[in-house]
């Protein structure tokens, strides 16, 4: 039966071999998908500065579907969308600088806000 290769970008597997591996590495739905999973990390400042640039779809605001999807060179973002864009990109940018003037930012997270939240609760209710 041999080796498979398994491709976590595509999620798929094939017969491992150099011709395959070669041949499934440079294809145009491998280049696809793996630009796709980066983009999942790039940085808020980067897609607010690629979208801007970008004009909207007409074919995504009409139906509110493009056939192209990811691939597509206009943008798929509505108003609304770059402005909250535009908010956390200026929210991540207060915060490293208060954090380079040295204040204490104290890392907020989910038990945290769920702790303070039935605190609130609490407190609402027997009043």
């Amino acid at each position: 039966m041999g080796k498979r290769y398994f491709c976590d970008y595509c999620d798929r597997s094939f017969q491992d071999n150099l011709h395959n591996r070669k041949k499934h590495l440079n294809g145009v739905q491998h280049l696809r998908a793996k630009r796709v999973w980066y983009d999942l990390f790039r940085d808020a400042a980067a897609i607010l500065q690629e979208e801007q640039t970008k004009k909207p779809c007409r074919k995504f605001l009409q139906t509110g579907q493009c056939d192209f999807g990811s691939n597509c060179r206009f943008s798929h973002m509505t108003e609304q969308d770059l402005e909250k864009l535009s908010a956390q990109v200026q929210g991540e940018q207060r915060l490293k600088e208060l954090r380079q003037e040295g204040a204490d930012v104290p890392p907020g997270t989910v038990e945290d806000w769920l702790e303070k939240r039935a605190k609130r609760l609490s407190a609402a209710q027997s009043n």
